[in-house]
């Protein structure tokens, strides 16, 4: 067991919890029945001074699951061709392995508890990664199970805007129309906003960061 003082900095910020950026490609809105086409995530780490920095990406094209369906409005939206020859998508268990393995490895090393998913319009992102862990009946799923941080709310408080183009735009972080709705655009874009937004909270309220660490060495938590 890694003693409390021991523990990489990140474990102490957010209750033991490590934030994941995650964004998915999809064939529709509807986890259960529509397919999973690509994955693509951003673990967040932070610097000596405390503050946050989003790793590269880490990304998966996805087959389609046995039965799922594609709706063609999405596949217009993220521009995506399940049936293109040099896509290389992977079965779902192996996708899953592929992109779970690591989050679990980087909790494990930062000393966290659990990761906990960040994105834009998180909800939608979880439900097709847990719809997908489920289905396959892989375990452990390093996420936390409805706990996420949504960067639409985030971004709202932070610059008044809740769409991640206009807020990225708003953040000084530019954005590329022609590479959007790619999940690897988009999860670079999101890790990055939500790095941006936390880190000023963290420079704006010194006082209060240096109560954050104390307490959670004094308490344990």
């Amino acid at each position: 067991m890694m003693d409390e003082y021991d523990k990489p900095a990140i474990a102490q910020r957010f209750r033991g919890f490590l934030p994941v950026a995650v964004d998915v490609e999809t064939g529709g809105f509807d986890p259960q029945r529509h397919a999973l086409l690509e994955i693509a995530i951003s673990i967040i780490r932070m610097d000596a001074e405390g503050r946050l920095l989003p790793t590269p990406p880490l990304s998966c094209h996805v087959l389609p699951f046995l039965g799922s369906e594609i709706d063609p409005h999405a596949l217009a939206c993220n521009g995506i061709d399940p049936d293109h020859p040099f896509r290389a998508a992977l079965p779902e268990r192996e996708a899953l392995a592929r992109i779970l393995t690591p989050i679990r490895n980087a909790v494990r090393s930062s000393g966290c508890n659990r990761a906990i998913l960040v994105g834009h319009n998180a909800g939608f992102d979880l439900g097709f990664l847990q719809a997908a862990v489920e289905r396959n009946n892989f375990k452990p799923n390093p996420f936390h199970a409805f706990s996420v941080f949504d960067t639409v709310s985030l971004a709202g408080l932070a610059y008044g805007q809740t769409v991640l183009a206009r807020a990225a735009r708003v953040a000084g972080l530019g954005w590329s129309s022609s590479e959007a709705h790619s999940a690897v655009y988009d999860v670079e874009q999101t890790a990055k906003l939500f790095c941006k937004i936390v880190n000023r909270w963290w420079e704006l309220d010194p006082e209060r960061r240096w109560e954050m660490v104390t307490d959670a060495r004094e308490d344990g938590t």
